[in-house]
């Protein structure tokens, strides 16, 4: 990428004007004269009122306005070959192409053509010296061109000893030189100007054309009622345009900080993948390996469908942003459920009460619940077991239940001694591997942990429809099934 360095051009020629007006380069209107009248010129009672789209002349400037429509075109011709003056008057919409007098504000400036220079595409750029501010009274005519009687307004002049206009013409220089500084579209040029420019009135007129406001803002500016009036309003926008030309530096800087830490954080991401494949662990290989565990498992095509899919969106993401390790998290979920296992059961009511009583003093109404549902199962004998549901404050017991079942089976923590299946022993492991809080005073830790570790099992089973299975366990637990009875019956096989 190539540097282009800005250079100041001082035009001693206007006819060098049309290569300076090419669309690259920033042109600074002039500002004439000092506090007095800039030129002592009559304003006819009638002007010919050429419409600006976009641009506000100022007594006082003089500035370059590209003329492309027919009618002005015609207008700045006919003007220039007279020696006469014109009017200068915004539109008030910039999409109307033939612009009528209630389409034109009421108050523009009065100018003379300096110099009117012929475009390579056809339209004219016509150099205007700003005279006098005008008021358009009643429309003459509109063919060729837009006619009107106008009248001439004086800005009054503020007493060359006040204060208050001091004041506001020192803070006029001041925020101007600030949003300058810390605004990329404004002329850097313009600094020099401003800080040598002594005149008052030739101040303000030069911030209200070269400052980058809105029309809506210039013509306020144009139409306020003497320079002191004009002075307070300047400052106003000043003010407005400075805090807002802070907030987007502000915003800048903020994006350009997060950019430049997702390109470090995308650096780093880079560097470590290139160290994971040089040691074989990537995370291309994780997904391998969980694309092979699933075609072991014993799920519906619908299940299989889903999980390619959900695998395939985790092989597009880059592993840096935050959306993968939830994906990986729930593939893997996926991966440890059981699927379609199935027990027989075997109740023994008997054995159940007394189980309960070993385990729990009190609780009197929750066991009573415990053995109604189990009464109930052993009755109807293809039920599907309604989800018991336990609840209260901590220590009253609620933990103690589950301990109860996982106490039967703690006897060793592998699947198969467990008597769960591959998949329920790894949610048992990971509810039981969870951070804990408090440990209740009548439990270890270690009974506590194994608790929990049911809890969660019990809770994946309920959620995946396998109500029959808490069943199953709950009766393994409180030995309403024994131990070699259901090794001999097989942990896939419950009907």
């Amino acid at each position: 990428m190539t540097m282009t360095k800005k250079k100041n051009i001082e035009l001693t020629d206007l006819d060098a004007l049309p290569d300076i007006l090419d669309g690259k380069h920033h042109v600074v209107p002039i500002i004439t004269g000092g506090d007095d009248v800039v030129e002592e010129v009559a304003i006819p009672e009638a002007l010919p009122i050429l419409s600006l789209r976009s641009s506000v002349l100022f007594p006082g400037a003089i500035t370059p306005i590209t003329v492309g429509r027919e009618k002005s075109i015609k207008l700045v011709r006919d003007v220039n070959a007279n020696k006469g003056l014109l009017g200068a008057v915004l539109q008030r919409e910039t999409e109307v192409e033939v612009p009528s007098p209630n389409d034109m504000y009421k108050v523009g400036t009065a100018a003379r053509i300096i110099k009117i220079l012929e475009m390579p595409n056809g339209n004219l750029t016509v150099i205007l010296s700003g005279l006098e501010k005008i008021e358009v009274g009643e429309y003459l005519q509109s063919e060729p061109y837009l006619k009107a009687t106008v009248r001439t307004i004086r800005d009054s002049q503020p007493d060359e000893n006040n204060v208050e206009f001091q004041a506001l013409v020192d803070s006029v220089r001041e925020v101007s030189l600030n949003i300058i500084n810390i605004s990329a579209s404004m002329p850097k040029e313009a600094v020099f100007a401003l800080k040598n420019i002594d005149s008052p009135r030739g101040l303000i007129n030069f911030v209200c054309s070269n400052m980058d406001f809105s029309d809506d803002d210039r013509q306020a500016l144009l139409e306020a009622p003497g320079l002191l009036a004009r002075a307070r309003k300047l400052l106003e926008i000043l003010v407005r345009e400075q805090q807002m030309a802070e907030l987007k530096n502000e915003i800048q800087e903020k994006v350009k900080r997060e950019i430049d830490k997702q390109q470090r954080d995308y650096y780093l991401q880079q560097q470590m993948r290139t160290i994971q494949d040089e040691l074989g662990d990537t995370a291309d290989a994780e997904i391998e390996q969980m694309r092979e565990a699933a075609k072991k498992k014993n799920w519906s095509k619908q299940v299989g469908e889903l999980f390619e899919k959900e695998l395939n969106k985790v092989e597009r993401l880059n592993p840096a942003v935050a959306e993968y390790s939830v994906q990986m998290t729930y593939l893997q979920l996926m991966l440890e459920l059981p699927w379609d296992d199935v027990t027989t059961d075997n109740l023994d009511l008997e054995f159940a009460r007394q189980q309960l009583d070993d385990d729990h003093f009190g609780l009197e109404e929750v066991k009573e619940r415990i053995l109604e549902h189990l009464a109930v199962i052993k009755l109807k004998g293809d039920l599907k077991s309604p989800i018991l549901c336990l609840y209260g404050p901590p220590g009253v017991g609620k933990t103690s239940l589950g301990r109860s079942v996982a106490t039967a089976i703690e006897q060793a923590e592998s699947a198969q001694e467990f008597f769960l299946t591959e998949e329920e022993a790894a949610v048992y492991r990971r509810g039981r591997n969870m951070g804990h809080g408090n440990v209740p005073k009548s439990a270890s830790v270690a009974e506590y942990r194994r608790a929990t570790g049911m809890e969660v099992l019990f809770g994946y089973l309920s959620l995946t429809g396998q109500t029959r299975r808490i069943d199953h366990l709950f009766r393994v637990g409180y030995g309403l099934i024994p131990a070699d009875v259901h090794q001999q019956v097989g942990e896939h096989s419950y009907e």
